[in-house]
């Protein structure tokens, strides 16, 4: 049996620590105010963060409602389940990446509970 893979989440903003591996961004978006030469990310998984229209639709509502968090994680998850070629590679490029060392996914939203890389990562931890 295989070890768990050790797959962390981290603000983008937030310098890197020893123990925190490849760093991939997981957000549609570039975030303000990061260069990327100075981003330091082993790759940007645009292909892994929700379709524009879920982003606007999540970001539009109140993310700190409950009732909003459910449907943004059950839209996102599906979106990933349905994910075509691009989710693919990207999702062998994490998983490659994970299985050699720890992995950090980053993300930009101001929320540190309920943003994508959370959502993502606990769908990771269901596959």
């Amino acid at each position: 049996m295989a070890p768990p893979l050790t797959i962390a989440v981290k603000l983008i903003h937030e310098p890197a620590g020893p123990g925190d591996g490849a760093g991939f961004l997981v957000d549609r978006l570039w975030p303000r105010g990061v260069s990327k030469e100075k981003a330091a990310i082993a790759a940007w998984l645009k292909p892994l963060s929700p379709s524009d229209a879920l982003r606007k639709r999540f970001h539009g509502e109140t993310a700190a409602s409950d009732e909003a968090w459910d449907a943004f994680r059950f839209d996102y998850f599906a979106e990933l389940d349905a994910g075509g070629d691009a989710v693919k590679a990207a999702l062998f490029t994490l998983d490659a990446a994970a299985r050699a060392d720890p992995v950090t996914l980053l993300y930009a939203a101001k929320n540190e509970v309920r943003n994508n890389a959370t959502a993502l990562r606990e769908w990771l931890e269901r596959c």
